[in-house]
């Protein structure tokens, strides 16, 4: 078994005396320093998936509906809605006082215009407006979906956090192409972006909406309830080298730290100042992306051979540490723990690993040693790991790999490209889910299996997109469970991506401030001591 070695000098180095990294202190006391996982390239949240963008999108926007943690959505921007009795007209109306960041206020138009666009590039809301007639409004604090057959996820749809998440936007920014990134950042959320403090690579900087009005009542529970911003300035400071993130934490040059891998952990709770808990009782879904649109990754029968090669325990033990209790090996296609979970197929995960059997399936099915160009990033601990890990299987399965390790928001960046991996493309890379993005086939971005409207990689596999849209019409969870199985065991033949385990990851702030929304990394609710 491949065992974890990365980051072991940086375990070993914070054990001595930590020496204090040049960083500049806040200029304000009532700022909150933060160290994200990776830096922002993108700033359009309908034109990626990348979590990075969806933490940065919840500060400047706001939904229309939040889910809270039970996973049930609440009335955020609306007031509350009504349903005709035959399940196909919904009434929306917009709460009072709401307004953009430029000080015109929001409409039902820009509702409209901001779901239309979202949906464009998000499976669920392609399934909604396959559903819908029409969608109109009818005046400025009011907007209609009017539905030719009934969907019941309406309001799961509406406060989808998973990204890309629906987020409002100005008509006249929302009503452009869905695949070309939005020019203006303005949104009517608690926070605004300072972009003329962003320093690519470096630091993103917002500051508090002064006239952002927050939902009156209840808590802030994840993305629902009312969304307080204590602080006037948030600053991001891009930290790639876990060891200076966690000298600036300890030494309380920042607050808080998104995802410290775990092998530092111990060494954060000697810390009397610093406190750490699990970032979600979910946990985190890894995968392996491969791009089926080229050579060797466009034949199912060498994507088979690599899943049933790969060891989710490999890939685990390197991403997380050698404690099991931080990883799961028999994770199969859903959220290990949630109602969908099931076995079927499992083998094709559990079974008896040969790699001579696997490269020699991999030749039979007509791999003529074209080169994989496997990308890693370098800026995540997490992604780092299962890049290295991919990379020794492929070599170990006599497959020629160019691995390409940059930047995460480079990943992000080349990911887009449909081009051959020798012209600019890529082969295959991997990347982590929150487990809320893997509860059912309505969010999962990586079981979207229906050709160029599919997540990247673009997979065409008729019977599992069938099989995703008829979970929708499903009239009961039995119903459901059984779709879930036999999608599961679609994935296992077809072998649409590398399921690569679940692992347990924490988050680590100072006492000095409240504990803050991990779940959905949240900066509303958060105080200073």
């Amino acid at each position: 078994m491949l065992r974890r070695t990365l980051f072991t000098g940086a375990a070993a180095a914070m054990a001595a005396p930590l020496a204090r990294p040049a960083l500049a202190q806040p200029a304000h006391a009532r700022s909150l320093r933060f160290v994200p996982q990776a830096d922002l390239t993108v700033l359009d949240p309908v034109f990626t998936t990348a979590y990075i963008t969806r933490h940065h999108a919840l500060m400047i926007y706001d939904q229309l509906y939040g889910l809270d943690s039970k996973l049930q959505p609440q009335p955020q921007m609306v007031e509350g809605h009504t349903l005709d009795a035959d399940g196909l007209l919904w009434r929306f109306r917009l709460r009072e006082g709401l307004a953009f960041h430029d000080g015109e206020p929001v409409r039902g138009r820009d509702c409209i215009a901001s779901i239309r666009r979202w949906a464009q590039r998000d499976a669920l809301g392609q399934v909604l407006l396959a559903r819908t007639a029409e969608m109109a409004a009818p005046d400025d604090r009011s907007f209609t979906i009017w539905l030719q057959k009934p969907f019941g996820p309406m309001l799961e749809t509406l406060a989808k956090i998973g990204p890309p998440a629906l987020f409002i936007m100005p008509e006249r920014i929302a009503a452009g192409d869905a695949n070309t990134q939005i020019r203006e950042t303005i949104g009517s959320g608690p926070f605004r972006f300072v972009g003329g403090e962003r320093v690519v690579g470096a630091r993103v900087v917002y500051e508090r909406n002064a006239a952002y009005r927050p939902r009156e009542g209840g808590t802030a529970d994840w993305a629902a309830g009312p969304k307080q911003a204590h602080f006037d300035r948030v600053e991001w400071t891009v930290m790639p080298d876990p060891g200076t993130a966690a000298a600036a934490l300890r030494n309380n040059e920042v607050d808080w730290w998104e995802n410290p891998p775990n092998d530092l952990a111990p060494v954060l709770r000697r810390s009397r100042d610093i406190q750490l808990k699990r970032g979600s009782p979910l946990g985190t879904i890894g995968t392996g992306i491969f791009n089926t649109l080229h050579p060797p990754f466009d034949k199912p029968a060498v994507r088979r051979a690599v899943l049933r090669a790969m060891s989710q325990a490999d890939f685990m033990t390197a991403t997380a540490g050698a404690d099991p209790s931080l990883w799961n090996d028999k994770a199969g296609v859903f959220t290990p723990g949630t109602p969908l979970a099931n076995t079927v197929g499992m083998e094709a995960i559990t079974g008896p690993r040969d790699i001579e059997r696997s490269a020699k399936e991999i030749r039979d099915a007509g791999y003529a040693g074209e080169t994989v160009v496997l990308m890693s990033a370098s800026d995540q601990p997490a992604l780092a790991a299962l890049g290295e890990v991919g990379h020794d299987l492929l070599r170990r399965l006599g497959m020629t790999v160019d691995f390409r390790v940059a930047d995460w928001g480079t990943v992000v960046q080349r990911r887009a490209s449909k081009e051959p991996p020798d012209k600019g493309g890529w082969s295959m890379f991997h990347t982590t889910w929150n487990g809320l993005d893997g509860i059912n086939p309505g969010v999962m971005q990586f079981i979207r299996a229906n050709g160029a409207q599919a997540w990247f990689g673009w997979p065409s596999v008729p019977r599992l997109d069938a099989l995703r849209l008829s979970w929708f019409d499903a009239p009961d969870l039995a119903a459901q469970q059984k779709i879930a199985g036999e999608i599961q065991q679609v994935v296992f033949d077809e072998a649409p991506y590398l399921p690569t385990g679940q692992y347990f990851a924490s988050t680590a702030w100072r006492k000095s401030i409240t504990e803050p929304i991990s779940e959905v990394v949240a900066f509303w609710g958060v105080k200073r001591a």
